[in-house]
């Protein structure tokens, strides 16, 4: 760059590319610094064609958990997207904000200002929605947000079923009701994916520069301040100065990583990897968080999308994408959700099901691969997880991976809890709505029956979503396991900020994209509201 900026953002992902675009419109010259590709490859605009991006070295870190014994052992490998636009440039597209219960809590634990109300404006000022917009939703955002394209009977009949089991029928999870059961909004455009770099960059600010492949090794501190980062790019190391501060967007599992490889953290962690201790931080890598879930997969004697992917049919289907944008080729994640309570007494649902109108089977080999018989699975997952993990230092190098120690299932109420969803989600396959259709369970099967066997096919079967937060979180200035203060300002640290999914102080309900998005929209006007 030709000039010093005024601010070096760290990372282009969900949080990041809102985060530099917000503070270039403010009239700051930022540079975006960012490891990965662009988003500019055609497996990250053709939606279904996710599966082929996830755990693809091109576009995921692919970042080994340690051995988890509370699911036999496993070790499960969590993604990081690895291009422009993070985690929204490779993820399942479901726009999901989470529940108002959420963030009212994320104040009450300190984090004052991101009570629903306050972030409410910044989830409105993200999307543009295809709904319209109202009270709750917004329009003539970066991201697009959009009906399911890609339409199967059985969805709807599903939908029918879960009204059928006791629960109602919300108008829109993603507005005044954030419980029930509707069809799933995806972050697409046009039935193409709408990530974060394809969303911010389509009006890119004059005062945004951005570097890609440029891995920053550290943050640069100069008498207690942020002073610029160094960075490795093409194979040349190189020290870049900010003249008003750094904004780390790395995500939950890489911002504690850099903290700590520039001297921020546990200060007995940092040396026992021989790193000077600038700032002892304990809570910097603490305080992990991720959504646990599990599968129930039925064959059903209906039209499906594993119909819709092989031979003619498949032809029929790529024909349709190509001109009018619609299909199986256009599909998200899943088709449809319901966000329930498993029992009585809860502020807000504790289970997401969410319905595919397909079922994957897992390969000799470990990969995904359509089933070849019509099926549909519905995924159960837990919202508020009592299990915490950490993010740690393999070594003091740069180019080694974090050491992500987390137990899925390593408190049991959270097993309970999971048992409790599958039993819902099989009732939901009961109901007259649907149950002609169902010809057989796949998943866990109809032998597991009680509510031992069930406990035994969520310990082998439970897996990560994909959704780790919660490991730089911001709370009170008193906090002492709060790196960040509820501005998002890291505590003994001026110029300095986290703004991602490493800031919640708890996992909000459902997916965590359109959440991390607000961040990096509310955490920029509360850096430039500091620096003015």
């Amino acid at each position: 760059m030709a000039h010093t900026p005024d601010l070096i953002v760290i990372g282009g992902g969900s949080a990041g590319m809102a985060m530099a675009t917000r503070l270039a419109q403010g009239g700051k010259r930022v540079l975006l610094l960012e490891a990965g590709r662009s988003h500019r490859d055609i497996r990250s605009y053709v939606p279904a064609l996710m599966a082929g991006m996830v755990h693809t070295p091109q576009f995921d870190w692919m970042y080994r958990a340690e051995p988890d014994p509370s699911v036999g052992g496993r070790g499960d490998v969590w993604p990081a997207g690895k291009r422009l636009g993070g985690g929204s440039a490779i993820n399942g597209m479901m726009f999901i904000r989470g529940h108002a219960y959420d963030y009212d809590r994320w104040a009450s634990l300190g984090a004052a200002g991101w009570d629903y109300a306050s972030v409410l404006p910044f989830f409105r000022r993200l999307e543009d929605n295809e709904r319209g917009s109202d009270e709750w939703r917004g329009s003539g955002g970066p991201i697009a947000v959009s009906e399911v394209r890609s339409t199967y009977g059985v969805t709807a009949d599903w939908i029918a079923a879960v009204q059928q089991a006791g629960y109602p029928r919300s108008p829109d999870l993603n507005g005044q009701h954030n419980e029930g059961v509707d069809y799933i909004q995806l972050s697409q455009r046009g039935g193409l994916r709408s990530s974060t770099a394809a969303g911010y960059l389509k009006a890119k600010p004059l005062g945004l520069d951005i570097l890609l492949e440029t891995q920053v090794l550290k943050i640069r501190l100069e008498g207690g301040r942020a002073t610029g980062v160094t960075i490795r790019r093409g194979g040349e190391v190189l020290d870049l100065a900010a003249r008003e501060g750094v904004v780390l967007c790395a995500g939950a599992l890489n911002s504690p990583r850099l903290l700590m490889l520039s001297g921020i953290g546990p200060a007995a962690h940092l040396r026992e990897h021989g790193i000077a201790v600038a700032v002892d931080a304990p809570g910097v890598g603490q305080n992990l968080q991720e959504h646990p879930g599990v599968h129930l997969v039925n064959e059903v004697a209906a039209h499906t999308l594993n119909d819709d992917s092989r031979g003619l049919a498949g032809l029929k289907s790529l024909l349709a994408f190509l001109f009018t944008r619609r299909g199986a080729l256009t599909t998200g994640i899943g088709h449809a959700q319901a966000f329930v309570r498993s029992r009585d007494g809860l502020p807000a649902p504790n289970i997401q099901l969410a319905f595919s109108a397909f079922a994957f089977d897992v390969t000799p080999t470990g990969n995904l691969a359509l089933r070849e018989n019509s099926s549909v699975s519905t995924f159960v997952a837990l919202m508020r997880p009592e299990a915490r993990g950490t993010v740690t230092l393999r070594s003091n190098d740069p180019a080694a991976a974090p050491v992500i120690r987390h137990h899925l299932l390593g408190v049991e109420e959270d097993a309970v809890q999971l048992v409790e969803g599958l039993q819902i989600a099989r009732r939901i396959m009961g109901q007259d709505a649907i149950a002609p259709l169902v010809t057989g369970e796949v998943r866990p099967g109809a032998d597991c029956s009680s509510a031992d066997a069930l406990r035994a096919y969520v310990g082998a079967a439970t897996i990560p979503m994909y959704h780790p937060v919660g490991t730089v979180k911001m709370g009170a200035a008193d906090d002492p396991m709060a790196p960040l203060t509820a501005d998002c300002r890291v505590k003994g640290v001026a110029g300095l900020w986290v703004a991602d999914a490493s800031v919640m102080p708890t996992i909000p309900q459902g997916n965590t994209n359109a959440t991390s998005i607000m961040i990096g929209e509310r955490a920029s006007a509360l850096v430039l509201k500091a620096l003015r």
